[in-house]
């Protein structure tokens, strides 16, 4: 897919980007072109060589119909992994990440979200939930046009209050 400045782009575990520019720049005695990518999130801009987009992943937001999707995988959400590791758990949720589907990152959260209901999440569960809700949210609300709020609130829907809340977060 040609990107051009201006285009949505999603890098996998850094979430949505915007393309700023195209660029030529030299390395040794050859020339190059570069996306120059702004995560939405945080402002961090990420030089992409174009000839290795595919390899790591670079994709367009999602489509409408695929956030409808990732609503139907939070109905009837996954049981946590049995892995009663937690090292073993992250390691497995990281691959998931970096995948760069949706759907995957959608797996991941589902599962901290039932694992939250029977108990309190470690430091490490609480800031890997905090990240697949920041890729995903965004992501979910610029392909749908709702608000992020509106997508946070509607994902809490389907989840049971976390263990010791009044609410779902």
């Amino acid at each position: 897919m040609p990107w051009e400045p201006g285009d949505l782009a999603v890098y996998p575990a850094h979430g949505v980007g915007r393309i700023e520019a195209v660029e030529q720049r030299r390395v040794g005695d050859q020339q190059y072109d570069f996306l120059i990518l702004r995560i939405l999130e945080n402002g961090m801009k990420i030089m992409i060589p174009a000839q290795n987009v595919d390899t790591i992943g670079l994709r367009p937001l999602i489509a409408r119909e695929e956030v409808t999707r990732i609503y139907e995988l939070f109905r009837s959400p996954p049981k946590a992994l049995e892995v009663a590791n937690w090292n073993r758990r992250h390691r497995e949720y990281l691959e998931r990440i970096k995948t760069g589907s949706p759907f995957e990152v959608a797996v991941v959260m589902g599962e901290l979200l039932s694992l939250r209901v029977d108990k309190d999440l470690s430091f490490g569960e609480r800031k890997l939930l905090d990240t697949v809700t920041t890729l995903l949210v965004k992501e979910m609300a610029l392909a749908s046009g709702q608000s992020e709020k509106d997508v946070t609130d509607e994902i809490s829907s389907f989840f049971p209050p976390a263990k010791g809340a009044g609410s779902p977060a």
